[in-house]
């Protein structure tokens, strides 16, 4: 299984025990992003956009813009893997002593010496799977197909694989030319002579 599908399963927990968050940094890494999607898109980043979760993207080559984060990956590096459990059971086993002692334990200096767990609270947005996707100011909505196309008028347009399974809005606003969307993200018009996708500007997540 990739390291994406083993993602959907943990987030999917965590969602229905904290709720929704309005945003998620990450890096531009698997399975946060991926290099060969639209815009850079990955099927986990687009799972959360239908969440109605923001996507805020560090920099390539800047992990201090996600500092506290990377800050707590090599404590964790430091004191949950060197050394590293026998086997996966005794690594898990490090992982939660590590995650109890680290939120429930250690005064951290930049919450005035409290521990995270007295000072974090819950979303208040729950979690209760996708939304349904209409389109009414479109002309009409399409499925993504499995390889990434949709299907027009005797032609079949490329979009992307990471939207297989997604629903589009599509508005024709010229003769041929239509204009496609994602909720209510423009992604591109289609000329239906060239069959051809032209994007626009990356509409998804704020670079940092």
């Amino acid at each position: 299984m990739s390291r994406s599908n083993l993602a959907f399963p943990a987030f999917e927990q965590l969602f229905r025990e904290r709720g929704l968050p309005g945003a998620i940094r990450s890096d531009n890494g698997v399975p946060f992003a991926s290099p060969n999607g639209l815009y850079n898109l990955s099927r986990l980043a687009v799972w959360w956009l239908r969440l109605g979760i923001e996507i805020e993207r560090i920099k390539p080559g800047r992990p201090q813009q996600n500092g506290r984060h990377e800050r707590m990956h090599l404590t964790l590096k430091k004191e949950a893997t060197r050394p590293a459990g026998a086997n996966f059971l005794q690594q898990q086993a490090k992982f939660d002593a590590f995650t109890a002692e680290f939120n429930k334990e250690r005064p951290h200096e930049a919450l005035g010496m409290k521990v995270p767990a007295d000072t974090y609270q819950p979303s208040a947005r729950d979690y209760h799977g996708l939304p349904e996707l209409t389109y009414p100011l479109h002309d009409k909505d399409v499925i993504v197909t499995s390889c990434g196309r949709i299907c027009m008028p005797r032609k079949k347009i490329n979009i992307s694989t990471v939207l297989a399974g997604q629903r589009l809005g599509i508005k024709e606003i010229d003769e041929g030319i239509w204009l496609v969307s994602f909720m209510h993200y423009d992604l591109g018009y289609i000329d239906l002579e060239q069959k051809t996708l032209q994007t626009l500007d990356n509409p998804f997540g704020a670079r940092l």
